[in-house]
């Protein structure tokens, strides 16, 4: 019974609460206003001279303000020509640039593939024998191109080759990496003295 009573009190309170005002315009305002600008419109079109020449055509949107309602001019276009696309990644726009040219055979794969087989660093050039993932050997000096970032040979030493990598982060600031390639250490043999 208490319930029944508590549930009789709240779907009163609730009805109360629900009247049927308005706080804000109502279509009948909305109508009066649109009618006064059209009015105000027909006036301003008969009282031009039929001598004037038309309106130009525009050349951007207009807003009306009259009355709070936007509307905009016919005639304006988008010309895309020229301008980046703002939804397009630039990423993914460098990547093709780079698909685009040719690359050596040591920048197709990642650093982590590559194994460096022989070191010849007690010259005045020093050199190292780099395999692919698949067995191939390559002969690199200071200065090569390799790994798929941007890297370059920049030291060749006793056992290790150490490879400058550039990466892109989203922002588009650059950052270098140096990346140490080792000689494994049961290869020892197959550097030169």
């Amino acid at each position: 019974m208490k319930r029944l009573v508590a549930v009789l009190i709240a779907g009163l309170l609730f009805s109360a609460g629900c009247k049927n005002e308005s706080s804000g315009p109502t279509t009948a305002d909305y109508d009066a206003a649109k009618s006064k600008v059209l009015a105000q419109a027909k006036e301003k079109k008969d009282a031009q001279p039929a001598a004037a020449a038309a309106p130009a055509p525009a050349t951007g949107p207009t807003i009306a303000a009259a009355s709070g309602q936007a509307s905009a001019e016919v005639g304006f276009a988008y010309d895309p020509t020229g301008k980046k696309d703002p939804f397009r990644s630039f990423i993914l726009e460098q990547a093709k640039q780079r698909a685009n040219e040719e690359v050596g055979p040591l920048e197709q794969f990642d650093i982590s593939q590559l194994a460096v087989v022989a070191v010849v660093w007690d010259t005045h050039q020093p050199r190292a024998l780099i395999a692919d993932p698949s067995g191939r050997p390559y002969i690199v000096a200071e200065g090569a191109e390799v790994g798929k970032n941007d890297g370059r040979v920049v030291k060749i030493d006793d056992d290790i080759v150490v490879v400058k990598e550039t990466y892109v982060d989203w922002l588009g600031e650059k950052t270098t990496k140096d990346i140490e390639m080792r000689l494994k250490s049961g290869d020892k043999g197959g550097k030169g003295r």
